[in-house]
């Protein structure tokens, strides 16, 4: 497998990239459903509270970039870009970094009046650039590492901005209920949890389109008999992203007071087995594009013991 300018590509990362990855999904997330209900007008009364899950989405963003700062083994770049070893950043990671900016200006306007027009604006202009960096990130992904099976990951930038929506409203929704203070029965938290069990399905029918392309792809075609410990892997990685989310979010109104401690747990739990979802989509795409599918299959039973 090459790059574009030909040069051989990435080789597979470990379980590390991927959780930044995963947390970096989580923070945009954040920032885009914030900043669409900062405009929109719909948030908390309490317009100091938007600064925590702001505060929270900085914290996710900025661990792969401190990660590639300290020059770690684990992340090595940041969106495509060789800190310390490239002093020019690409484009993508450009990107990244200008979204810090309206950020920081909504931190520092939040505690404004709801009308306040400039606020709104800078809440459009952030959910507009978290977007952006979804889907750049998304085709950056596809240039580094699967340019000559492009194809096989057509569905790669809905994927992630459905990964972004469902993790950064998992964490938002984590929120809203220590912060607001919301009865764990209150109508208020019922469109949250709706709307996060369609996320929920919508994403697992297109991780699910993800890895039926892979299977008709060449690859699929070099995979005849998938890895031993594959499709286990993949079970508990579906159980940690749907099932226990989806799960708490139905007991949360159930289980007043103490159902909100499952918030938490739901979302600490996606981030979990999407890490490891990306990790198994990764090694397949990478690993046995290279490797005779017998040493693919040795290396997967090595790495499940």
């Amino acid at each position: 497998m090459h790059s574009v300018n030909g040069d051989p590509a990435t080789p597979p990362g470990g379980l590390a990239p991927m959780l930044l990855e995963v947390l970096a999904l989580c923070g945009y997330g954040l920032w885009m459903l914030l900043g669409l209900a900062l405009a929109l007008g719909i948030y908390s009364p309490g317009r100091g509270d938007a600064l925590v899950p702001l505060a929270l989405g900085c914290v996710f963003v900025s661990a792969g970039l401190i990660a590639a700062c300290l020059r770690l083994r684990t992340l090595s770049e940041w969106h495509g870009w060789q800190i310390g070893r490239v002093q020019r950043p690409t484009r993508e990671a450009l990107l990244a970094l200008a979204t810090y900016l309206p950020m920081l200006a909504l931190a520092g306007l939040v505690r404004g009046t709801e009308d306040f027009w400039t606020t709104r604006v800078l809440s459009l202009v952030l959910a507009l650039c978290s977007l952006i960096c979804l889907i750049t990130s998304a085709y950056g992904y596809r240039t580094r590492r699967l340019a000559d099976q492009a194809g096989v990951a057509a569905q790669l930038p809905i994927s992630r901005v459905l990964s972004a929506c469902y993790g950064g409203g998992l964490w938002l929704w984590v929120c809203l209920i220590f912060q607001a203070d919301l009865p764990a029965s209150s109508e208020e938290s019922l469109p949250w949890a709706i709307s996060l069990l369609l996320l929920a399905m919508l994403l697992g029918l297109v991780d699910g389109v993800g890895w039926h392309s892979l299977r008709g792809s060449s690859l699929g075609e070099r995979w005849q008999r998938p890895p031993q410990g594959l499709q286990s892997w993949r079970f508990l990685a579906a159980a940690l992203i749907c099932a226990i989310p989806c799960l708490s979010l139905l007991l949360v109104p159930v289980l007043p007071p103490a159902g909100r401690w499952l918030t938490p747990f739901a979302a600490a739990a996606y981030i979990v087995g999407k890490s490891l979802e990306l990790w198994l989509y990764d090694f397949a795409l990478t690993r046995f594009a290279l490797a005779h599918p017998l040493e693919a299959s040795s290396g997967l039973s090595r790495t499940s013991r």
